[in-house]
């Protein structure tokens, strides 16, 4: 397997779930009758991201990791959402961007030397960057998201925090 099918499209996958998720709180804030947008500045605790900052988070690692190993221009984003419907269309344009992406572009992508800016100056090699940096940060902040919305009471479970799943009949 090579990069590319390693992260793409489990970032598709997890982005997808976030904009579930995002329905599944408007929906419920409607029938709650509240304004779905006070989870936007919903936090866990004091000194941690918000829930848009969470969202702005999980978009641009994956973004980030396909453009540093392919060397492609990431997408720029102002960091301003301040609606739910706004971070869904941060989700749905880092989604596009996902698709212009095809596994040959990752050949190779593993040995790659990336000094991304996070490490201050300091290399590591592609596939460090993906299993040691990237997707547990990609998942952390996927995660501190449906912390947030679960937090707040929105009706969420395991099965939507993992999405549909590629089963089969035995």
């Amino acid at each position: 397997m090579n990069l590319y099918e390693l992260s793409v499209p489990q970032f598709k996958k997890m982005l997808a779930n976030l904009e579930r998720w995002i329905d599944a709180a408007c929906a419920q804030a409607d029938r709650r009758k509240f304004d779905p947008n006070v989870l936007v500045t919903a936090r866990l605790a004091p000194d941690m991201f918000t829930f848009a900052r969470q969202v702005a988070a999980a978009c641009d690692t994956a973004k980030f990791t396909c453009a540093r190993l392919t060397g492609k221009e990431a997408p720029k984003h102002a960091d301003d959402e301040k609606t739910l419907v706004a971070l869904r269309a941060r989700i749905e344009d880092v989604s596009k961007y996902l698709d212009g992406f095809r596994p040959e572009e990752f050949e190779g992508t593993g040995t790659r030397v990336i000094a991304p800016p996070p490490l201050h100056g300091k290399l590591i090699a592609g596939k460090d960057y993906v299993f040691e940096l990237q997707l547990p940060n990609f998942y952390f902040h996927v995660s501190m998201a449906y912390g947030i919305l679960r937090h707040n009471g929105i009706e969420l479970n395991k099965l939507d925090f993992l999405g549909p799943l590629n089963t089969r009949e035995p």
